[in-house]
């Protein structure tokens, strides 16, 4: 089965990711939080400055109108009961009138025919002429009314309030008008024009109830008719109020509105967007600045933290890693650790690795040891005289075998064979020296290393033990045989492989030569 390969991340970067993406989420939110927040409260703070202002200018030119109107209807009064003034005389009733409420650019008598009999200030120079047009029209209509911008016949924009005049017999006698000049100082100039545009960038504007610009910032703007806001359609509809709307420019405002009942105007007050989203990335940068030192100390006190309780988490990691390789394994050194789980993994980590470690000794010792007559066996034969030759050190192999051993299973059974190979393994046991390994090679055949000792002197000692085998009873109720053969390492090679053969070799000469026999191997 194969395993797919996958990236793999240290303890430590995962918990120092995890800590830096925490750090920056909780930020952002807290950014997010704050700017909806500061937006909302900016919003709505703006709107209900532009509504409380709106709402005073309306009153304001409201109560304007009212006294304007007042004072027509004043002096008409007043025409009506003095019947018998002539022209001149009302000519300064008019001036007077003019000079001393300043609500007026001109005041006029238009009588019924539509002929301008008396005008204030004389200077207009419409005086004796007959008028047509809106002017005329409004005459005909025998009422008050307030007329929407137009240009009247001195060129001029003006709005005009007109109240009707009947002598004291209830004859129509024509209109008192009173002129405002939209473009020329005036009173209601002197409420509207003050501060028309904020530093902020709000301002505000009057509108007319067909949508007719009364008053504008932009002066050239005057007379014209706005179409398409939503909001003039609502002051139309006689409606006050505030929200965000789009100018006729395409400039996103937020806007407040109030109708004014007296004349049927309306006044806007509106500020920028782009104002408040200023403001509100002001606020962020601010909010930015304040946090970054607290960020900072916070993300290194965190990520000093993370790699405290990463590090016994890494070490433990570093020790199970060595558990895979033929490495000798170094437990962790014991350290009480402040945190719980990382103590508890340590000492259970140092008692698993005993526990191997003692359970690896005795599969590696079972594993290099026969276990019919508990001599080592071939793997623990290969890894001495790997260790000798890895030395240069001299010794002697000697390769022995039982003679006609298949005849003693055959005749006595493999259990009494066995019999003979434990009694083989004590018997040449007592007679090694200290330093000398004694190996079960397979079946009936054994080896014997003999270190610093070179074939003449292994051969005295073998043929001590041969001969002590060959003159005592064995288990199977006679004395047993056997034959040996003797290398030298390095005299006759220094390959191990060559050594086996030349012991082998010398081995099957004993055998030839009658068996219960010690041979030398000698070079031919």
């Amino acid at each position: 089965m194969k395993f797919l390969s996958k990236r793999k991340y240290k303890l430590t970067t995962l918990l120092m990711t995890l800590i830096v993406a925490s750090l920056l989420f909780t930020t952002l939110i807290l950014l997010f939080a704050s700017y909806q927040s500061e937006k909302i409260s900016l919003t709505n703070t703006y709107l209900s400055l532009n509504s409380s202002k709106s709402e005073k200018l309306s009153r304001s030119v409201n109560s304007l109108f009212k006294s304007m109107r007042i004072s027509l209807q004043e002096t008409s009064t007043f025409l009506e009961k003095n019947p018998d003034l002539t022209d001149e005389e009302i000519q300064e009733q008019l001036e007077l009138l003019r000079k001393n409420s300043q609500y007026f650019n001109s005041l006029s008598w238009i009588d019924e025919t539509g002929l301008v009999r008396d005008i204030s200030p004389i200077t207009v120079g419409l005086k004796g002429e007959q008028i047509t047009g809106i002017t005329k029209m409004i005459v005909d209509a025998k009422m008050a009314m307030l007329t929407a911008p137009y240009k009247a016949p001195s060129g001029r924009m003006i709005v005009l309030m007109s109240e009707p005049f009947y002598d004291s017999k209830g004859n129509y006698r024509g209109i008192i008008g009173g002129s405002i000049y939209l473009h020329e100082q005036n009173v209601l100039n002197e409420i509207l024009g003050n501060d028309i545009i904020d530093e902020n960038g709000s301002y505000y504007y009057v509108v007319g109830p067909n949508g007719e610009l009364i008053f504008h910032p932009d002066a050239e703007r005057i007379g014209d008719t706005i179409i398409g806001n939503t909001i003039v359609s609502k002051l139309a509809q006689r409606k006050s109020g505030m929200e965000s709307v789009i100018n006729t420019k395409g400039v996103p405002m937020f806007a407040a509105y109030n109708y004014i009942p007296e004349i049927g105007w309306g006044v806007v007050q509106q500020t920028p967007i782009s104002y408040i989203d200023g403001l509100l990335k002001k606020h962020i940068q601010n909010l930015l600045l304040t946090m970054l030192f607290p960020f900072i100390i916070l993300l290194v006190v965190s990520l000093s933290f993370a790699k405290k309780l990463t590090k016994p988490f890494i070490d433990l990691a570093d020790v199970v890693n060595q558990l895979g390789t033929n490495e000798q394994i170094q437990p962790p050194v014991f350290k009480s650790h402040w945190n719980r789980e990382a103590d508890l993994l340590t000492k259970s980590l140092i008692f698993a690795i005993d526990a191997v470690e003692s359970n690896n000794n005795i599969l590696q010792e079972e594993a290099m040891t026969d276990a019919l007559t508990g001599l080592p066996n071939r793997k623990k034969l290969n890894k001495v005289m790997a260790s000798l030759v890895n030395d240069k050190r001299l010794f002697s192999l000697v390769v022995m075998d039982i003679d006609r051993f298949k005849s003693i299973n055959d005749t006595y059974g493999h259990q009494d064979g066995d019999e003979v190979l434990k009694f083989l393994t004590k018997t040449i046991q007592s007679k090694i020296r200290k330093n000398d390994c004694f190996f079960r090679f397979g079946g009936e055949e054994f080896i014997l290393l003999l270190p610093d000792t070179n074939s003449a002197e292994a051969y005295e000692l073998i043929e001590k033990i041969r001969n002590t085998i060959a003159n005592t009873i064995s288990p199977v109720g006679k004395p047993i045989t056997i034959s040996l053969g003797i290398s030298e390492f390095p005299t006759h090679s220094d390959s191990l492989a060559d050594l086996f053969l030349f012991a082998d070799k010398a081995l099957y000469q004993s055998k030839e030569n009658g068996r219960n026999q010690t041979t030398i191997w000698v070079h031919e």
